[in-house]
């Protein structure tokens, strides 16, 4: 099946109420038209997620983005302009056009607008701006393949889009603004200090909350089925589980030892950027590597290392 006939089937399943697999460049997601409450709550029982965790909704472009939106300020004008198309996630006050299904009851909506040729052919086929939670069940590791997709949700969904391997690997950074302060809600695939040179200086308010702002906020997430500490320590930690079946997930070093079933860091070179795309496909695999225990360390609590720690962070609890 060519490209452009796997986008008119999926434009044709969204419009028609379904909800198929969609790539984008952080992980990929489980799509539905916005529009749809028989769709959405079908993202929301195949995830098994609570209800009042709002979904974010792709876009493709800003004006379709500005079309959902209550009022558009100077500093959202910005942050379009500087990361769109890619992964920041922005949580804005929505309009009469933006259902509660979407949005978990609550008066805001998040809206980003994907960096993936084929996340925005589909959206703009499909003529419905799409809710996209990462397509993985609550709490699990997000999906950064169609094929993590289909050993989740195979059977279950009509279709999965094969975008290949996605580029980011995190999800998206979440940010919103509270009093006309910008706050950052979920640490993501675009920095902090990044972020900071285009509005100053921001708070983070990512803790969990019984009625989330955003997604990601939840204090377990992103967990694989193998039970996993994140320390400084790794060395300690393998002594102390030395008769487990122990595989390392390191930052940059490779740790050998006899207890040490299986080591493999994150990036080599300390590479931030290749740290965050392997961390989920590198939990993947360790989940599936019959270990008794993962052993993960912290990367330096800078740049995209703070994402990676969020996320390590929320794995082991």
């Amino acid at each position: 099946m060519t490209i452009d006939s796997t986008i008119q089937q999926a434009a044709h399943l969204l419009q028609n109420g379904e909800v198929i697999g969609f790539p984008t460049e952080t992980v990929y997601g489980l799509a539905a038209n916005m529009h749809s409450e028989r769709a959405i709550s079908r993202i929301y029982a195949l995830k098994n997620r609570p209800l009042n965790h709002p979904l974010i909704v792709h876009v493709a472009s800003k004006e379709q983005a500005k079309n959902l939106m209550a009022r558009c300020s100077e500093q959202l004008e910005r942050l379009m302009d500087a990361f769109w198309p890619g992964p920041l996630t922005l949580i804005v006050p929505k309009n009469e056009k933006v259902p509660d299904w979407v949005t978990g009851g609550q008066p805001t909506v998040a809206l980003r607008m994907p960096n993936h040729l084929i996340a925005l052919q589909i959206i703009e086929a499909a003529g419905s701006p799409l809710a996209a939670p990462s397509a993985n069940p609550f709490t699990h590791i997000s999906p950064t393949t169609a094929d993590h997709v289909r050993a989740y949700f195979g059977t279950e969904l009509p279709l999965i889009v094969d975008g290949g391997p996605c580029q980011a690997g995190l999800e998206s950074t979440i940010v919103g603004f509270e009093n006309g302060a910008p706050v950052l809600y979920r640490l993501g695939s675009i920095s902090l200090e990044a972020l900071e040179s285009k509005l100053g200086p921001i708070s983070i308010k990512n803790t969990s909350s019984k009625i989330p702002q955003a997604p990601g906020m939840h204090y377990k997430h992103y967990s694989p089925r193998t039970p996993l500490i994140c320390t400084d320590q790794v060395m300690d930690i393998v002594q102390q589980y030395a008769g487990k079946k122990i595989g390392v997930l390191s930052f940059s070093e490779h740790y050998l030892h006899a207890a040490i079933h299986r080591s493999e860091p994150l990036s080599a070179s300390g590479n931030y950027a290749e740290a965050a795309e392997q961390l989920y496909q590198k939990l993947h695999q360790f989940d599936a590597a019959q270990l008794d225990l993962i052993i993960a360390e912290r990367a330096p609590d800078v740049d995209l290392g703070r994402a990676i720690n969020d996320r390590l962070t929320r794995a082991s609890q």
